[in-house]
């Protein structure tokens, strides 16, 4: 208990001491001490304070009708904590002195908002004591995590359903927010930058937190399926080294085609599933990607590694396959087909100019891939019709990548196995071709022919090959160099000669040590180092740009300034002070 005495009453109004000082109770005698002698429990200890402070009310309203002087006495509960109890002698709480005249005793009614101490001590409240484990704090207020909701479907009804079953408390249920809509195509150009439109702008924000990992569903890309490609294409190529008469000499048993083609169907299996649960989930997240413009591309991955998946089906499982599971798998080829290439034709944003990437490749590759599905199953008109629409627009594809349209930039140093997949078209129209027509002839030749330069135009630059950091575009080396060892078994029939067996076991032995190289790579960032998936920051953007303050230097010359500026965004790593001289100062 705290006393300060006033001489007048007008000293007392102007004196008043702030309720919200801290004083501590080394600065003063006898503060907040205890009687000695004490061991009581603390059920005992909080009975014995609030009948005191009880007692404490009712004689100090007593006492203030009584005494004349006037006095201030600040009734202070005790610190929150009860385990240690420090003996010491002092004055009984309670107690007046003859001189004091008045007592005014402050309540929970006079006491502020937001004061340490918010209960009324007259009352016989105490405060709570926080939580003695603030990691239990912290789980519950990621579990609560709302930051995240807008990418979120209907799974928060299904989190109340599952909390409801457990016995938890339910929270109010937020209304469904109306921010989320459909972002038009010039915001990703305007927001993100890069060949593959995937890295942020610096004057852009995105709309997910940037200081935490997000869920795992929305760090995991459509591009996961070209894990599927690599493998599934494997399963192909040793079942050719099996049964074609070229490697005969191998002996290479089908059991290794089983093998392949079993962990393909797993390995589909867990990536069309986690990828279902991500549309279930997070169907923002997914719709973002569809809309992405190079992003679309890639959904045309799982359908193409189904088309491999029956095309290198063991003959211990099938050994024909029926015609209506083509029609199934070209169907949603085909709808995705109309709509990228009418966008590619039709112009504005989407046009094959703005938006052509190697990652285009995808949508290629599946009309050589369904044709020579078809083919293999007897079919003649459909096989005929995916074809001439995969060869016209590869041909466009391929000089508007060639001349490099869009930006005329180079790709980055993680970006150049996606080069690979120039290969992968031709090699496989080669095999669709000789299909089609019963023979590897003229027309299957000079396709394998460009795929075959193409390849060694990139497989003898060294660079592409070190000095990035591994990411899940490394898969684009699989698919295609697996594709041209295929074409080469293929054209080893019809040109028996030692050049092109040794050709062929040399490419099929690259294409596996770099599959089992991959495989095990990507099993060791995904499960050990867990890196594999960073946080997608391309879906992440927000529908209209950062607001910014627009600014100006001294000279007004608007040429000045798109030189100054030019030359900061040219030297990001250099100290910017030194980039204030004025363009028309000499050196």
């Amino acid at each position: 208990m705290i006393r300060t005495t006033c001489s007048t009453k007008e000293d007392f109004v102007q004196k008043l001491p702030s309720m919200s000082r801290t004083i501590t109770f080394h600065k003063m005698k006898r503060f907040d001490s205890i009687l000695e002698d004490v061991d009581l429990t603390n059920y005992q200890l909080e009975a014995t304070r609030s009948h005191s402070l009880n007692s404490l009310a009712t004689e100090s309203k007593a006492a203030a009708e009584q005494q004349s002087d006037t006095s201030i006495s600040i009734s202070m509960p005790p610190t929150p904590c009860f385990n240690e109890i420090h003996s010491q002698t002092s004055t009984p709480r309670g107690t007046t002195t003859q001189n004091n005249k008045r007592i005014l005793s402050y309540s929970q009614a006079s006491t502020p908002r937001g004061t340490v101490f918010p209960e009324s001590p007259a009352s016989g409240k105490f405060p709570s004591t926080p939580s003695r484990n603030p990691k239990i704090n912290n789980n519950n207020n990621k579990l609560k995590d709302t930051r995240f909701d807008s990418f979120k479907t209907w799974s928060g009804r299904l989190e109340r359903q599952i909390s409801a079953l457990r016995g938890k408390e339910q929270e109010p249920i937020s209304q469904p927010s109306h921010h989320i809509e459909t972002i038009p195509v010039d915001r990703y150009f305007d927001a993100l930058e890069g060949p593959e439109l995937d890295t942020l702008r610096a004057s852009e924000e995105i709309i997910l937190p940037e200081d935490r990992k997000w869920p795992f569903l929305l760090r995991f890309p459509i591009s996961s399926f070209g894990i599927c490609l690599g493998v599934s294409s494997q399963a192909i190529m040793w079942k050719n080294l099996a049964t074609s008469a070229s490697t005969k000499f191998l002996h290479v048993s089908l059991k290794a085609n089983l093998g392949l083609w079993c962990i393909s169907a797993a390995l589909m299996v867990i990536i069309s599933f986690v990828y279902a649960l991500k549309f279930i989930f997070y169907f923002e997240a997914v719709r973002r990607e569809y809309y992405h413009p190079i992003r679309v591309n890639f959904f045309f991955a799982p359908w193409i590694a189904l088309l491999f998946l029956a095309l290198g089906v063991p003959a211990s499982v099938t050994q024909n396959l029926h015609t209506s599971l083509w029609y199934i798998l070209m169907t949603p080829i085909f709808c995705l087909e109309l709509k990228l290439y009418g966008q590619w034709m039709s112009g504005g944003q989407r046009r094959l100019s703005k938006v052509a990437n190697p990652s285009n490749h995808l949508s290629i590759v599946g009309n050589f891939v369904g044709a020579l599905l078809g083919a293999s199953m007897g079919l003649t008109e459909g096989p005929i019709f995916f074809f001439a629409v995969g060869l016209v627009h590869y041909i466009v594809m391929f000089v508007t990548l060639y001349q490099r349209l869009p930006t005329n930039e180079t790709l980055p140093k993680e970006l150049h196995p996606v080069f690979f997949l120039f290969v992968a078209a031709p090699s496989v129209a080669s095999m669709a071709w000789a299909t089609i027509q019963g023979s590897f002839d003229h027309g299957s030749k000079i396709a394998y022919f460009i795929a075959l330069f193409l390849y060694f135009s990139l497989a003898v630059r060294i660079n592409f090959f070190r000095g990035f950091k591994f990411s899940l575009a490394w898969w684009a080396y699989t698919f295609p160099m697996t594709g041209a060892a295929i074409a080469t078994i293929r054209y080893s029939l019809v040109v028996t000669n030692l050049v092109t067996k040794c050709l062929a076991i040399i490419l099929c032995a690259l294409s596996t040590l770099t599959v089992t190289g991959l495989l095990v790579t990507t099993m060791i960032h995904a499960f050990v180092l867990r890196d594999l998936f960073p946080n997608d920051i391309s879906i992440a953007i927000s529908k209209r740009p950062k607001t910014t303050r627009k600014w100006y230097l001294g000279s007004s010359d608007t040429k000045h300034i798109d030189q100054y500026l030019k030359y900061v965004d040219s030297s990001q790593n250099k100290d910017i002070e030194a980039s204030l001289t004025h363009p028309n100062s000499s050196n």
